[in-house]
């Protein structure tokens, strides 16, 4: 902050003018004094800031041009001194910096960051342990590499202020109840760009994890970062819903609230993965409803109203554990992945997120020669389709979806080369592998899910059809099954069809996104069979007037059976192929070979996009 005049003789005075506009706060020297280079000699006080002023060469004042109080204005002259030379006085070890000295001021700030931890709550986690159960920052711990986690908003508390004191709600209601940041998850696996993710967790040991008016604003502020900058979102859900006690807010009903339609927002825009364990009601459990996947523990209860508002509502008394609980969850769809606890629960996850972080470079599988062998040569006999997608699939890479419902159709995320892939599987060994209103529900919902992000989507086709029967049609079926016709129409990630056995009607249509010409390939195994309707069922009604004129049964059952195996010869695989119905009948031990070569002649940029989605249905 000096300015001098140069170049002067030695005899000459030397001025020091004032580098801004100011006012003279203080003046360090006299005339007379003696100075060292560098030595403050005056502060100047400039919009509010205080600037200290030294000089650039050493010598003695020989004036002084203002006094304290006085405004000056940029270059005007301060202090004039005749140049000599000055050595330093004092002890130059004065100047150094301890560099583990904390001052006062972060002093405070750090005690204040200490005392949201579970180590300075030994109560809280008490209370958590004692319900088997970890804290909210040990589940992220164990989630996010900690190193990488950056934490907003640690420092608020409930806005309670008007009942309650400012020291107590540091104490008690640490974060607000709200645990949010970004932070590397698969860190290990995947380059930083991609392992980047938004982790929020409430923390059910303030305020029983209810959402305050804080941790809605923090919310807001996340799922705002997590748009524009397109992060996937982690979110522990567990918590009792909407906060009445806050006081702090100028509102009535507080429905204007941005959480809601912010957190809507990012469905089909980035991954979204909801775990729960513990109570998650109302406001947690609307959170947790519009996520793309929901893993919950053993121990939970999922509703969208609790025990206070369903009493409310004068519809009686429950315990919290009447509501929503896993057998009920899991069986109707709402959750779909049930593990045994958290540690699980962050195990999945990351295992979840990991499909849609990017192909991985190591991989291994099984002898695909077993695939000749698991679908049975008797054709009436049920085999496990989940041992031919084990088998299918790169080794330890397939992770179901939605397990308990839906029976008819198995979704699954899987890997082949290390490629992320969705899989829609009939499973014969329910209904024969008919598909039924949640089955079309259950598959429809996990095609969006893999276009949102750009999953191709492999179909292993083995159904009789859609379901029929005056039961069927009282789930709605007409409206639940059209649902995979026209949710396959609108897919953009490419789709293969690989027919195991059966592949008839409608149901088949379904299976390969609408029609046989559809996928990026139709092929069938050896085992293959194709009709219009079940071959069975085909004969009876196409031939009954026929089968009708046969009195001897013992006749009747060997001509109808004789139609069918005729309707088999001309309905098999081979048949289809060289009417060029279907693209090829192959081994079975190619399949592998069919998938990985046509993905990668599919894997284009559209292809492979995220968002291609406006929204991924909730159900």
């Amino acid at each position: 902050h000096t300015l001098s005049r140069v170049d002067l003789p030695v005899s000459m005075a030397s001025q020091l003018f004032s580098p801004m506009q100011g006012t003279v706060l203080l003046l360090d020297v006299q005339i007379g004094d003696d100075v060292a280079q560098g030595q403050r000699v005056a502060i100047l006080e400039s919009m509010k800031m205080e600037h200290e002023i030294s000089t650039s060469i050493s010598g003695t004042i020989e004036k002084l041009f203002v006094e304290v109080g006085e405004t000056v204005l940029e270059g005007q002259e301060l202090i004039s001194l005749v140049p000599k030379e000055i050595s330093q006085t004092g002890d130059e070890d004065e100047s150094e910096i301890d560099l583990d000295h904390i001052r006062d001021d972060l002093a405070e700030v750090k005690e204040r960051h200490d005392i949201g931890l579970d180590g300075r709550r030994p109560d809280a986690v008490e209370k958590r342990r004692s319900r088997e159960q970890r804290t909210a920052r040990e589940n992220i711990a164990d989630l996010v590499n900690m190193e990488s986690y950056i934490e907003y908003g640690p420092l608020v508390v409930a806005p309670q202020r008007k009942r309650r004191s400012v020291e107590d709600l540091i104490l008690n209601t640490p974060a607000d109840g709200m645990i949010a940041g970004i932070g590397e998850v698969n860190a290990d696996t995947f380059p930083e760009e991609k392992a980047q993710c938004v982790v929020m967790s409430y923390d059910y040991t303030v305020l029983a994890g209810t959402q305050g008016g804080q941790n809605h604003r923090k919310k807001d502020r996340l799922f705002e970062i997590a748009k524009r900058w397109k992060l996937p979102v982690i979110f522990f859900t567990e918590g009792g819903g909407g906060r009445p006690g806050d006081t702090d807010g100028m509102q009535v009903a507080g429905l204007d609230c941005l959480a809601f339609g912010l957190w809507a927002d990012l469905s089909g825009v980035v991954p979204l993965v909801g775990i729960n364990s513990g109570y998650c009601f109302a406001g947690n459990a609307a959170i947790l409803g519009c996520c793309d996947v929901i893993i919950a523990t053993e121990n939970s209860n999922i509703g969208m109203g609790g025990p206070a508002m369903i009493e409310g509502g004068g519809l009686g008394v429950y315990q919290p554990s009447d509501i929503g609980p896993m057998d009920v969850q899991t069986q109707n769809g709402v959750v779909d992945i049930l593990v045994k606890d958290e540690e699980e629960a962050v195990a999945v996850a990351k295992k979840y997120l990991a499909y849609f972080q990017g192909t991985i470079p190591e991989w291994d599988c099984e002898d695909q020669r077993k695939l000749r062998h698991l679908v049975p040569e008797n054709r009436v006999r049920a085999y496990e389709v989940r041992e031919i997608i084990d088998t299918l699939f790169d080794s330890d890479s397939v992770l179901e979806i939605r397990k308990e419902f839906g029976l008819g159709i198995i979704t699954s995320l899987a890997r082949i080369e290390g490629i992320p892939v969705g899989v829609i599987a009939n499973n014969p060994s329910h209904l024969g592998g008919a598909i039924d209103s949640d089955a079309a529900d259950k598959a429809s919902r996990f095609m969006q899910l893999c276009d949102a992000f750009g999953l191709p989507i492999i179909n292993l086709c083995d159904t009789p059809g859609f379901m029929v029967g005056p039961e069927a049609e009282k789930t709605g079926l007409v409206r639940h099954v059209s649902r995979m016709f026209v949710t396959a129409r609108s897919v953009t990630s490419p789709t293969c069809t690989i027919v195991l056995r059966k592949a008839y009607g409608l149901g088949a249509q379904a299976m390969a996104s609408g029609g046989f010409k559809f996928p990026l390939f139709t092929v069938a195994w050896p085992t293959g069979e194709f009709g219009g309707m079940g071959l069975e069922g085909a004969v009876k009604l196409g031939y009954r007037k026929e089968l009708e004129a046969i009195e001897d049964p013992e006749e009747r059952e060997t001509a109808y059976q004789a139609l069918v195996d005729r309707m088999y010869e001309v309905g098999k695989a081979l048949s289809m192929a060289d009417h060029f119905e279907i693209d090829d009948v192959i081994d079975p031990s190619d399949s592998r070979r069919w998938i990985v070569r046509g993905l990668k002649a599919a894997r284009t940029e559209k292809s492979t996009k995220s968002g291609n989605r406006p929204m991924i249905d909730t159900w």
